[in-house]
C-alpha cells in the first residue's frame, strides 16, 4: 500500500475532483502569465484536463553531495468533455490521442505555479510523431492549473537509492496549432 505524506492528501480532494473538459473550437485561452503566451500565429485548438502522477526515482544528486528524487515521467489520463479518456501523456514527454496522433514537447519556458505544492507552469514547443488525427496540428502546449505533483519532500538516501515515488496530480494542458 502507497501511503502519501499529509501535505499530499490535502491536495487528493482537487486531484479526484480535477476537470474533464475539452474545449474545441473559439472559445478563448486561458489568462497565463506573459512568458508562457503561444506566439501570435497560433491559435487556441484544445483545453485537455489530466489526472496521473509524477514519477520520481531517488538518485545520486549530480554534485555527488547526497541524494534526491527526479523526475522520471508523468503518467496521465487525458479526457474529454463527458469525462471520457481521450488519450494519455507519458514520458518524453508525449501526448498521445486514441486516434494514434501523438506529439512530443520541449520545455521553452517555466514559471512557479501560484499553488503551493503543485509542480510548474510550462510552455511546450510541440511537434509530431504520430499519424494524422486530434493531436498532430499542435505545434505548442501549455501546462497551466497544477495540482498535487511535486516530488517528496524527504525519505530519498543512499539506503533508498533506485526507489520510486508516484505523486497524483492534475493539470489542464492546453495545445494550441497554427493559424
Amino acid at each position: 500500500m502507497r501511503l502519501f505524506p499529509l501535505g499530499q492528501l490535502a491536495a487528493l480532494p482537487a486531484l479526484l475532483l480535477g476537470g474533464c473538459a475539452v474545449l474545441q473550437g473559439p472559445a478563448s485561452a486561458p489568462e497565463v502569465p506573459q512568458k508562457l503566451r503561444p506566439s501570435a500565429d497560433e491559435r487556441l485548438a484544445l483545453v485537455v484536463p489530466a489526472r496521473g502522477v509524477q514519477v520520481y526515482e531517488c538518485r545520486l544528486k549530480a554534485d555527488a553531495a547526497g541524494y534526491e528524487w527526479a523526475l522520471v515521467a508523468p503518467e496521465a489520463e487525458l479526457f474529454d468533455t463527458r469525462g471520457q479518456r481521450i488519450g494519455r501523456h507519458y514520458v518524453g514527454p508525449h501526448w498521445e490521442a486514441d486516434d494514434g496522433s501523438r506529439i512530443v514537447g520541449t520545455v521553452q519556458e517555466r514559471v512557479e505555479a501560484p499553488a503551493a505544492g503543485a509542480i510548474p507552469w510550462l510552455l511546450l514547443r510541440a511537434r509530431s510523431v504520430g499519424k494524422e488525427g486530434l493531436f498532430s496540428r499542435v505545434s505548442s502546449v501549455q501546462r497551466i492549473h497544477t495540482v498535487g505533483g511535486v516530488a517528496p519532500g524527504s525519505g530519498c538516501s543512499a539506503a533508498r537509492a533506485g526507489a520510486s515515488a508516484r505523486v497524483p496530480y492534475t493539470a489542464d494542458y492546453v495545445l494550441f496549432s497554427p493559424r
